[in-house]
């Protein structure tokens, strides 16, 4: 008996400020039509379960498109899978801050998914012979984990965070799931353990994992894209278990829109022209081009009057010729006396401290954390570039 285990869909989604022809945003399009591949890939593995493990949505109160498309999707999932049986939780993007709001997933409950929201919820499959304890999204509430003794299969379905699992930057979301720690998680007890909220494809146990998300839709999609390299991952997909071998197949979808992260480069030493040119031969050298891919480039080590005499019509052109191009100019570090102390101490760059604190304060559910941290440090380029120099670098 096989499952198909998939997570974080994050529909309606939107990015970058791009339209498509009929005035959708560009990213909230590629995101629907990720959705749509991983329909189509469920629907050819057809099997007995499926399990939605939150944040459906990307928002309490999607776009009409976005829900317009996921009800099309969901439709046809259920017409050419009449037999398999469906469960979707609630996850922290999907899950209203109010009780007297109501969950949005509820208006797929007349095509036949099993919609749980708000408390947990335990239920047998008969026909599967098994039981399955659907865990949404809970806030600062936790339900006790514990399997059905009387079902041959026991599966648990949960949104949230594994304590100590995931990275720094994985937790930087705007608003934080539930927390379970290993202990509460008991992997050992469950036959699968399907979980959602983390973007990248991950084992917690060997029956436990989160399946990741379907495009790269984080408050720091780069960090996502450097850890799928660090593991050998090739992107974003599904994970298929057979409940009866005790295999587990991860299925990779290639996201709608190729994201790119240039090799770094350094620009100690280069004056602006020098560095122009090694800018351009960066991007001249991507494969397949940049055009309609989202690329960045970070250059390390750029003094503020370097950055101010780039060839700013080049750069203009690059982003015209990408989705989007995010040049990701840091400056030198400087290194000063403790306050003190006769030992050097490293301070953080004015750009890293804002990124920082974007990134870390909280955000009303409409703001996209993302298009702020990169609003705020284009500012910060920006401002760098009518300044003048500073004391020392007129000094030096």
């Amino acid at each position: 008996m096989r499952l198909v285990h998939i997570s974080d869909i994050h529909l309606g989604f939107r990015q970058y400020q791009r339209q498509t022809p009929v005035g959708i945003n560009q990213r909230e399009a590629d995101v629907a039509l990720s959705m749509r591949r991983v329909i189509d890939k469920v629907i050819e593995l057809r099997p007995e379960l499926v399990l939605i493990a939150g944040d459906v949505f990307h928002t309490v109160r999607p776009t009409n498109p976005a829900i317009l498309h996921a009800f099309r999707e969901f439709s046809r999932l259920m017409a050419m899978l009449p037999d398999a049986t469906v469960v979707m939780i609630a996850g922290n993007h999907d899950t209203p801050r109010t009780a007297e709001t109501g969950c949005i997933l509820r208006l797929f409950k007349p095509l036949g998914i099993k919609v749980v929201d708000g408390d947990a919820e335990q239920f047998p499959v008969p026909e599967l012979d098994l039981s399955i304890l659907a865990v949404p999204d809970m806030g600062g509430r936790k339900p006790s984990l514990e399997p059905d003794p009387a079902s041959k299969y026991n599966i648990l379905v949960l949104h949230g965070e594994i304590e100590g699992v995931l990275p720094k930057y994985g937790r930087e979301l705007d608003r934080s799931p539930m927390e379970i720690t290993r202990k509460e998680l008991g992997a050992e007890k469950w036959d699968y353990v399907a979980l959602g909220h983390y973007h990248v494809y991950r084992s917690i146990a060997p029956n436990a994992f989160y399946s990741g998300s379907l495009d790269y839709t984080s408050t720091n999609p780069w960090g996502e894209l450097a850890e799928e390299r660090e593991l050998g991952i090739e992107g974003k997909g599904i994970i298929e278990y057979d409940l009866e071998k005790k295999t587990e197949t991860f299925h990779p979808l290639p996201p709608a829109r190729p994201w790119v992260d240039l090799a770094p480069l350094s620009g100690e030493g280069l004056s602006p022209a020098s560095l122009d040119e090694a800018i351009r031969d960066a991007l001249d050298n991507c494969e397949g081009g940049i055009e309609e891919k989202i690329v960045r480039l970070v250059v390390r080590d750029v003094p503020r009057h370097i950055l101010r005499d780039l060839d700013h019509k080049a750069l203009r052109e690059y982003k015209r010729r990408a989705l989007h191009f995010h040049l990701d100019t840091r400056r030198p570090e400087i290194v000063r006396p403790e306050s003190g102390q006769g030992a050097p101490g490293r301070r953080a760059s004015l750009a890293d401290t804002v990124r920082d604190k974007l990134r870390s304060r909280t955000l009303t559910e409409n703001i996209d954390r993302e298009a702020l941290v990169e609003l705020g440090l284009h500012y910060l380029r920006e401002a760098d570039l009518v300044a003048g120099p500073t004391v020392e670098e007129a000094i030096a």
